[in-house]
Order: C-alpha cells, then structure tokens, then sequence
C-alpha cells in the first residue's frame, strides 16, 4: 500500500531539511498520533535516503507517555555517513537551528543476524546475535526544534532523532552483565550533567536489542551483520549545542569524549 501524500510530504520535508541543514519551526504537516503513524513517515523518509544504514538507535519511552503510547521504546536509522569509531577526542555534528543533543550509550553490534521469519525473541535469543559491545555517543539531532516535546511518534518521524554515532573502546566480559551496573557519568563543559546506569532500563540494555529484533521483524526489515544497536541513554538527553565539550565517563570501562559542531548541509 503507498503512503498517503500527508506522509510523503512530511517525510520529503524532513530529508529535505537533513540534507540542507535547515532549522524547522513547525512540525512539517499533520503530527503522527501514533507509533505506527511514525514509523510510516520513518518508512517513507528511508525511501528517500541513499545513504547505506549502518544500524539503529533505540530511544526509551518512559511512564506515563509508555503507557499512552503501549510500548517503552522506539527505533530510529543510523547511517553510515554518520557513524565514527573514535580512540579520541571526536566531533558530533547538531542542527544548529534544530534540536541537537548527546546521549551516553552502550553500542551493541549485530554478529550472526536472526533467521528472517523469527518474529519474537527471548532475551537470551537476542543477546546471541550480538559478537561485541563498546561504549558510545548518541548524537541527537534533527532539523525540528520540538522533536522531543510533541511525544515518541512524532520522535520517530524523523529517523528518531539521530544524527550519528560515536564508537568508542570495547567493553570487556560484556557476557556476564556486569557493565549494566557500571555509573555512567555525562559532562558537558566540565560540568556534569547526568548519571545512571544501564541496569535501570527495562530488561536491561538486552531488552533493547530484543525490542529492536522485535520491532525490525515486525516491519519487514531484515537484520544485518555489522549493524551497530544503540542501546539507549544511560545517563539521559542532554541538550547540546555547537563549540561545547562533552565528555562521557564509563569508569574502568573507559571514557569517550566530542566535541559538539555545526552540520553542514550534505
């Protein structure tokens, strides 16, 4: 079934708005109400990328929108442009004239992917397809300065409110759970701004990837080896803005640090 012009519109807008480094105001048409309203926008703005996906961020939905909405977790794109296995200092690229953030993450990477017609997972299933995790930046970012304040479908419409992906070092015996408890501190400018754990999350940081195997199989979309799941916000979304400093801080699990710039268009 083709999308309805609302739809085409608003998903043209937005990759239009991605690809000139445009600030949007107003939404660009009629907002989703619901997830699957979102995720047809997202569908719809994927058909209209050329860039390869190098993965999927999850984001949570917390109470009492999770309960309004009957899901605690979304997806979004991750492209391949955007995403840098960084040892050091690296840049993260907002729409100044958007909403631009960062998020410290657990990165899990897809090793053997699931067989294309399972459609539910046990978290034990789903942590069998991942072969590595690493300690990560989220770079939240889109053209619409209300992304985050109109609810997750909304969210969702444009590509999750992603704009890249900082790999950083790896983290060691990730089979026996212990990095969930690690404290994850986020400093932006020197100052913190945000501390927590994986362990808060909703089964962990493994009921995201279950999730993500869920909702990718659900909407027709076959995994791929290689591709990076970003698990979700340790420490929470952290507005950003270009020429500040941020650094994430994972204890003996190692440190990841960016520098926030300007998107340039594309």
């Amino acid at each position: 079934m083709s999308a309805s012009n609302d739809v085409v519109m608003t998903a043209t807008a937005f990759v239009d708005a991605r690809r000139t480094a445009s600030g949007l105001d107003d939404y660009p048409g009629t907002p989703p109400a619901t997830l699957d309203q979102g995720y047809a926008i997202q569908a719809a703005a994927l058909t209209r990328v050329s860039d390869a996906v190098a993965g999927w961020k999850v984001g949570r939905i917390l109470p009492p929108l999770s309960d309004q909405y009957g899901c605690d977790r979304l997806s979004g794109p991750i492209f391949a442009s955007t995403v840098a296995v960084v040892d050091d200092d690296a840049t993260g690229l907002v729409f100044a004239n958007g909403f631009g953030a960062v998020e410290a993450e657990y990165l899990f990477r897809i090793g053997a992917p699931p067989l294309p017609d399972k459609m539910q997972f046990t978290l034990e299933e789903a942590a069998a397809h991942i072969d590595a995790v690493h300690i990560g930046i989220e770079i939240a970012s889109s053209p619409f300065k209300g992304i985050n304040s109109l609810g997750p479908a909304v969210t969702i419409s444009d590509f999750g409110n992603n704009n890249g992906l900082l790999v950083g070092p790896a983290v060691p015996n990730w089979g026996d759970g212990s990095y969930a408890h690690q404290p994850v501190r986020t400093l932006i400018d020197g100052a913190e701004v945000g501390t927590g754990t994986a362990a808060a999350f909703n089964n962990g940081a493994i009921g995201s990837v279950r999730f993500l195997l869920e909702n990718l199989a659900a909407r027709g979309i076959t995994v791929q080896a290689g591709w990076w799941i970003s698990t979700g916000a340790v420490t929470g979304v952290h507005p950003a803005r270009p020429g500040q400093a941020v650094e994430t801080d994972f204890g003996p699990l190692g440190t990841l640090s960016c520098r926030i710039a300007e998107q340039e268009p594309r």
